[in-house]
């Protein structure tokens, strides 16, 4: 049985996994590699990719800004999320601000110097990253849509940095970041929906509260019907495996996700979109090893 201190131990670090979403960066790492592996840098070894430590400061210097990134939205968020979510926010606050603040800054502290192993550009990206969230977090996301584009732009930054670094700058590549950005600000737009009642008592002006839902879903609605012009291209234009299947299946999801989009009225039903649009970004993570199949297999040798 554990003491009663060692229960609260435990709390907090859970509370802490909470607030840097752990499972989210666990997902982006993992997203980080298969990308240079099947889509960045096909041609080569997978050993040499794998080991590559450069990469691997890369993706760490990426999880180190994404958690503290967390960890300061969480900040500003702290009286918003009593109301839209009681219970995270109940496990979320088991760590003191106080707490919350010194991670962050060691944290970001952490990256800038993992990023100095790489070069003097990746120390210069990185900090630009860790100010732009900073920026997001305390001012930008007030701001009626440029706060959402702002958003899906920092939450693809970590492949842009890889893509940077491996200097692939093939078509198909640039429509799979065009599909996986607006299916991410469309994510942006339905959770403004979603938190409408948060958002309206800490007086932030998103698109719903200024201008209605109405308006909101139209919005969104737009979003996915442009998500499905880069589906379309991938399965038709692009040789992209066994992946097809992945992007038929999306047409499908998005497709009955206009259909409930157009129905929805309450904040149950916006959840409810909010995770058909995170299940096709995580399935689309796992649906990158589509792409070729025997490819693992045959560059271990």
């Amino acid at each position: 049985m554990l003491s009663r201190k060692n229960k609260l131990l435990l709390f907090k670090l859970l509370s802490l996994f909470s607030v840097v979403r752990g499972y989210n960066i666990l997902v982006i790492t993992l997203a980080q590699y298969l990308t240079s592996i099947y889509i960045l840098a096909p041609d080569r070894p997978l050993r040499d990719v794998v080991l590559d430590i450069n990469l691997f400061l890369i993706v760490t210097a990426s999880a180190l800004v994404i958690a503290s990134g967390y960890i300061i939205n969480n900040f500003y968020d702290a009286e918003k999320d009593l109301i839209n979510k009681p219970t995270k926010s109940m496990l979320d606050r088991l760590v003191s601000q106080r707490f919350k603040l010194t991670t962050y800054f060691i944290l970001n502290f952490l990256a800038v110097f993992t990023a100095s192993y790489i070069s003097f550009r990746a120390v210069l990206f990185f900090s630009a990253y860790i100010f732009g969230i900073w920026l997001y977090s305390h001012k930008l996301k007030r701001i009626p849509f440029i706060g959402n584009l702002v958003s899906a732009t920092l939450a693809i930054a970590p492949f842009f940095v890889v893509f940077v670094y491996y200097r692939n700058f093939e078509t198909v590549i640039f429509v799979h970041a065009v599909f996986l950005f607006l299916l991410i600000l469309a994510r942006e737009m339905i959770k403004d929906l979603e938190n409408m009642a948060g958002d309206m008592a800490q007086n932030y002006k998103t698109i719903p509260i200024i201008y209605g839902p109405k308006t909101s879903k139209l919005l969104i609605g737009l979003l996915i019907v442009l998500t499905l012009l880069p589906a379309i291209l991938l399965i038709k234009t692009f040789d992209v495996g066994y992946m097809y299947v992945y992007f038929y299946a999306c047409i499908l999801l998005l497709a009955l996700f206009l259909v409930l989009l157009g129905k929805a009225e309450s904040k149950k039903h916006y959840v409810w979109l909010h995770n058909i649009l995170k299940f096709i970004i995580v399935a689309g993570v796992f649906g990158i090893l589509l792409i070729d199949v025997d490819l693992v297999i045959n560059r271990i040798i």
